[in-house]
């Protein structure tokens, strides 16, 4: 897909962030957009957005990505508000700071409903459509975390890794058909976006000598690179027919240090995490 004019994009987690993003440069470019989040007034705003700076269609819809019929009905009506579908983002996502031992099984299944069956479910439902279309292309997020690990993050960790290897066994599986649809994996560092504020947090965390009342503010300290230049990255990545795409300085050079020093990245990643911190785990002798 070598250019976005006169295509539909279908976006979840539209509401704000990358999502807002992607939706306001693809109606740059003239596409015709199918916007969704469970944040119906982000979602308003992302639609006025948009409007704002080309005339393409928008339509919105309110949706829990979790909800598997859900979607299947959104990309049902996607097809029928526009003619057919051909880029589907699957972008929602939430977070959860707890540690393995104490993290509470809703709170786990939680996440994994949105950051990955929810990636399963968009990808399942506009298949099909994008297949139909003769053109098409699925951009699902995984995170610099499907990648590397950090402590108190397994939950999430499990979800990104997971996508990752959906992605890309898709993207293997559609270049054997040759069907005219392709996958891209995207995979961004710290992005300037509300979802470490918006996360959930554990009191766990403090037996890592994290504070839990400040820990998603510290983090957010490592958000670089904003959602404006993520999406055009994406964008980018999506016209290369790319199989990943990493965002950020911090992505790019992680990455790298994972694959060549796994060890001692894993080490050093602990211990930055770490020297964020105001306090310490106690040390119990008996």
């Amino acid at each position: 897909m070598k250019n976005f004019h006169d295509k539909v994009a279908a976006i979840t987690g539209a509401g704000s962030g990358i999502g807002r993003q992607l939706a306001i440069q693809l109606a740059q470019r003239g596409c015709h957009l199918a916007l969704s989040d469970v944040d119906v007034a982000g979602l308003d705003e992302t639609a006025r957005q948009a409007a704002g700076v080309a005339k393409v269609r928008i339509t919105t819809c309110r949706l829990d990505v979790a909800d598997r019929a859900a979607v299947f009905d959104w990309a049902e009506q996607v097809v029928a508000d526009h003619g057919r579908v051909n880029l589907i983002f699957n972008n929602a996502g939430v977070a959860l700071s707890a540690t393995v031992e104490r993290m509470r099984l809703q709170d786990f299944e939680w996440l994994m409903n949105i950051n990955f069956w929810g990636v399963v479910h968009g990808t399942q439902a506009f298949l099909p459509y994008l297949k139909t279309a003769g053109e098409g292309h699925i951009v699902n997020t995984s995170s610099l975390f499907g990648l590397l690990t950090v402590p108190t993050q397994s939950a999430y960790h499990a979800a990104k890794f997971a996508v990752r290897g959906f992605t890309e066994s898709l993207r293997q599986e559609l270049d054997m058909l040759a069907c005219g649809v392709s996958a891209t994996c995207v995979h961004p560092g710290g992005i300037k976006t509300a979802i470490a504020r918006n996360a959930r947090t554990d009191d766990s965390i403090a037996e890592l000598g994290l504070n839990p009342a400040t820990a998603a503010r510290k983090f957010e300290r490592n958000f670089i690179t904003s959602a404006e230049r993520a999406a055009a990255i994406i964008l980018k990545g999506v016209r290369r027919n790319a199989r990943r795409v990493l965002i950020g300085p911090d992505a790019v050079i992680l990455d790298k240090l994972q694959r060549l020093l796994p060890e001692t990245s894993s080490r050093l990643l602990a211990y930055t995490l770490g020297r964020q911190t105001r306090s310490r785990p106690s040390v119990q002798t008996e």
